[in-house]
């Protein structure tokens, strides 16, 4: 796509860089966050997950006697990396013209559309990166270590454990980011939402890894395999055109 801001080369360097530890991922985040104006829709989204894998961090450094240390920090920060990795290449597939998936392309076409909100922007990224990516990081995670996702393992139990910590931040957010892009405020009731009300990250991380349980088990069957990532693709669309319709 034709450059929509100019500093977006200097965004593609940022997102050029790969991370081997969360603190290279919050680094990443924060210089992406450093370039973006107020203007630009992608700073929102990137600025709830930059908080979001910051709560990550502080839950995978947290000492071991706490009630809520996890049982295997070193997985949760691994996903952490891994999943982040699907949000870079995204943002440099399409900075760069090249294929992209539907459901972040349609957050980066956006990006200068002022009429929108900044928590349309904040949730499409998020609608994207959790129903999109999480489940093909999981996947990916677990053919590197060659475990099984599985429920009521430790590794779930990790994984569930940090879902009230992110629906606090997305709850936060929707009340924070509740205002045009260059922050013009907007009806106090508007048609979206309904929909921001009934927003869970707790259950799109849920259907996600019940998403990496299917592909898991569909790894030795390439053609369904493909389809259910299509038919997953094209619904992760459909949500994220939905969330950056304008609100009038």
């Amino acid at each position: 796509m034709p450059t929509m801001f100019p500093y977006d080369p200097e965004l593609l360097a940022a997102a050029a860089a790969t991370p081997k530890t969360t603190a290279d991922v919050v680094a990443i985040l924060e210089a992406i966050d450093a370039l973006c104006v107020n203007g630009d829709g992608l700073k929102w989204f990137n600025l709830l997950y930059m908080q979001v894998t910051k709560a990550v961090e502080a839950r995978v450094n947290e000492p071991s006697p706490a009630d809520t240390a996890l049982m295997n920090p070193a997985w949760i920060a691994a996903l952490d990396v891994e999943f982040a990795g699907f949000y870079f290449r995204a943002m440099q597939s399409s900075l760069r013209s090249q294929p992209t998936p539907g459901c972040w392309q349609a957050l980066f076409n956006r990006r200068n559309q002022t009429e929108l909100m900044r928590i349309q922007f904040a949730l499409a990224g998020v609608n994207a990166h959790i129903n999109h990516d999480l489940r093909q990081a999981l996947l990916a995670l677990c053919v590197t270590d060659q475990t099984e996702p599985q429920h009521g393992t430790s590794n779930y139990i990790d994984f569930t454990a940090l879902n009230t910590t992110l629906d606090g931040l997305i709850k936060e957010s929707v009340h924070e980011l509740h205002v045009r892009l260059l922050g013009e405020s907007v009806p106090p009731i508007s048609p979206l939402d309904d929909a921001l009300a009934a927003w869970s990250v707790s259950a799109a991380r849920e259907a996600a890894w019940d998403n990496a349980e299917l592909l898991w088990r569909l790894r030795s069957l390439p053609p369904a395999s493909a389809a259910t990532l299509d038919s997953i693709d094209a619904a992760t669309t459909v949500a994220g055109e939905a969330l950056l319709l304008p609100v009038l």
